[in-house]
């Protein structure tokens, strides 16, 4: 059965809504469902999840991992957090009073180097609201910062919005003032700054009779191109013009500024970029930043980790992996379903105040191979 080129539109579109899924699934595929994660300590990266049935003071905020909101906080009234760096669960120590984790009772009474903000009741961004907001009519995209983790409205950032993985907000970017020295030359808008600009010399060339046609720069010797240094020549080289002793004096040298104001959108691979020279190393530490040197610290290789060596079954590979091309256009056609069904299940979780559990997925997908199956026996007769 050859695929037509309607059937192929409506693959790029399943496979669109299905990485969008594998995202957000691969969150708590990376996180052990069933074993609390208090004996591993303060874990490099976990889904976490906060109470507001048990630790509903603002004093006392604390996280619990997703085994322990499976388990111990099942039916009650959890915000979801996403994933946080170097976190213990809190579940059943101090800060819960009387209540006890089934899983580990007994903790010390309080993980000291946990970092806790404003996310652990349900409020996010820097106008502290919650989400999804009722009293804000504009749905507008919430994206995480690298660095604090809190979540930030797309209106709130005050820049443009890059479709890439990492940000930083505004008042991170000021806690690591050197940062902005990179932000000038490593940064989504510098990059598309300069598609643009290189974009409008193609054209120049492109319109030209010979080379005699080409605007030169004032100043620049007969002859020389009016293209500028392009991005990959300042840093996809660095070895031919940088100096070992340290990649931030080089772009200081370069004397090239972005203003200090706003978000800033980072191009892939800017953290292997940064400079590891010891004084940089020092002043990282300085600003607590010290994670953006580890490659592993990053929600993109705790994703990785997720798919390629999930804690439970990977529902979503589990229901195409084994079929067929036919078979896997048989669930494109019924891609819709598919997609009402899930975001069914996640809009009852959440009305329920419950977690979404990788369980709960794998079940609703069960049922939908049983609902096709049954189709494909009432054709059959």
């Amino acid at each position: 059965m050859a695929a037509t080129k309607t059937e192929e539109l409506q693959l790029d579109d399943f496979i669109k809504d299905e990485e969008d899924l594998e995202h957000l699934l691969c969150v708590l595929a990376g996180s052990d469902p069933e074993n609390c994660s208090y004996s591993l300590g303060y874990a490099k990266r976990q889904a976490v999840f906060a109470c507001n049935t048990c630790t509903p003071d603002a004093s006392q905020p604390a996280g619990v991992c997703l085994a322990c909101a499976n388990k111990c906080h099942d039916g009650h009234d959890l915000f979801e957090l996403y994933t946080k760096r170097n976190f213990r669960c809190d579940c059943g120590n101090g800060k819960f009073g009387d209540f006890q984790c089934t899983l580990i009772p007994t903790k010390d009474e309080e993980n000291t180097k946990n970092l806790y903000n404003h996310n652990f009741f349900g409020r996010y961004c820097s106008c502290d609201r919650p989400y999804p907001d009722q009293d804000d009519k504009v749905d507008d995209e919430m994206i995480q910062c690298v660095i604090c983790e809190d979540w930030f409205h797309s209106k709130h950032l005050a820049c443009q919005v890059a479709d890439v993985d990492d940000m930083v907000c505004e008042d991170c970017m000021n806690k690591a003032p050197f940062l902005w020295t990179y932000a000038a030359h490593l940064s989504a808008e510098i990059k598309e700054a300069e598609d643009v600009e290189v974009e409008e010399n193609a054209d120049i060339l492109e319109s030209s009779e010979g080379p005699s046609t080409i605007p030169e720069q004032e100043g620049a010797p007969t002859g020389s191109s009016q293209l500028k240094r392009s991005h990959g020549d300042m840093t996809d080289r660095p070895g031919e013009t940088e100096t070992a002793a340290c990649k931030l004096q080089y772009f200081q040298a370069l004397n090239v500024t972005r203003p200090r104001t706003g978000a800033v959108f980072w191009l892939s691979e800017w953290r292997a970029r940064l400079c590891t020279c010891t004084s940089c190393k020092r002043a990282y530490v300085v600003a607590q930043v010290h994670f953006l040197m580890d490659p592993s610290d990053s929600i993109q290789a705790y994703e990785r980790r997720g798919l390629n060596e999930p804690f439970g079954k990977h529902p979503l590979m589990m229901l195409t992996g084994s079929m067929d091309r036919v078979q896997q256009l048989e669930v494109i056609y019924g891609c819709k379903e598919l997609v009402n069904a899930i975001a069914a299940l996640f809009h009852k979780c959440a009305t329920d105040k419950k977690v979404v559990t990788v369980e709960a997925v794998h079940e609703l997908f069960e049922e939908l191979q049983a609902k096709k199956r049954r189709r494909t026996n009432m054709d059959d007769q």
